[in-house]
């Protein structure tokens, strides 16, 4: 029995530049589907890439920063894989869905504690770990805010599913909508990459002053309308 064929169509490169992670998940998630893989199986290998490359950070040494930086680029490809994977196979699923989300929060969780420690370690100030601290419970935050907003809207007649979003995602409009675009959505789907820039140039501890405030500034954003409902 010959291996179904698929609708390759679909993974035609992007039509826009970001987010840049789909350039690379269009071109791996035709190899996929080829495997006798299921959309939450790549879900729970995504898990371990990113808590590994998390893990990594802790050390605090520049060459197994870049290493834990490049697993985590690989995390985020297959977080993108498992939607792809799972709307061509038909196995779109209330589960998957839940799963996806746990594991970004997890995974992003888990970075910022990671560096916040291993910062800590190498420099001997403890502060680090606290920004470290601050960045993950806002990224904790954010998760518990977007779950508590879903439960509220579900059943509303109005409210479109996942996969209807994925088809006909919501535009910015103007300025404001954009600045609020690439702050909230594309900083979360590309976050790997300026994690693997910052990670070559050995400067990721920028990263936790910004996102010790830049996490609680996400969540509440996350609390208004105008900043949900894009697709990336």
């Amino acid at each position: 029995m010959e291996p179904r064929a698929y609708n390759t169509g679909y993974f035609n490169p992007p039509k826009h530049l970001f987010p840049l992670v789909r350039h690379f998940s269009c071109r791996l998630t035709p190899i996929l589907l080829n495997w006798p893989i299921t959309p939450n199986q790549i879900t729970v290998i995504s898990l371990l890439l990113g808590l590994a490359g998390a893990a990594f950070f802790s050390f605090g040494i520049w060459p197994i920063d870049v290493i834990g930086s490049l697993l985590l680029v690989v995390s985020y490809t297959l977080d993108n894989c498992d939607g792809e994977v799972a709307r061509i196979k038909g196995l779109s699923s209330e589960l998957g869905a839940r799963l996806d989300d746990i594991v970004d929060s997890i995974v992003d969780t888990s970075f910022f504690v990671a560096l916040g420690y291993g910062t800590a370690h190498v420099s001997g100030q403890q502060i680090w770990l606290w920004l470290g601290l601050a960045a993950a419970l806002g990224a904790i935050i954010d998760y518990l805010v977007e779950q508590i907003k879903e439960t509220r809207l579900k059943g509303k007649a109005e409210v479109k599913s996942r996969e209807e979003l994925a088809i006909d995602p919501k535009q910015p409009e103007n300025i404001l909508d954009w600045l609020i675009y690439i702050f909230h959505e594309l900083s979360r789907a590309d976050f790997c990459l300026i994690v693997l820039l910052l990670a070559v140039f050995n400067v990721t501890w920028v990263l936790l002053p910004l996102a010790a405030v830049g996490a609680q500034i996400f969540w509440i954003t996350d609390l208004f309308d105008r900043a949900r409902g894009y697709h990336t």
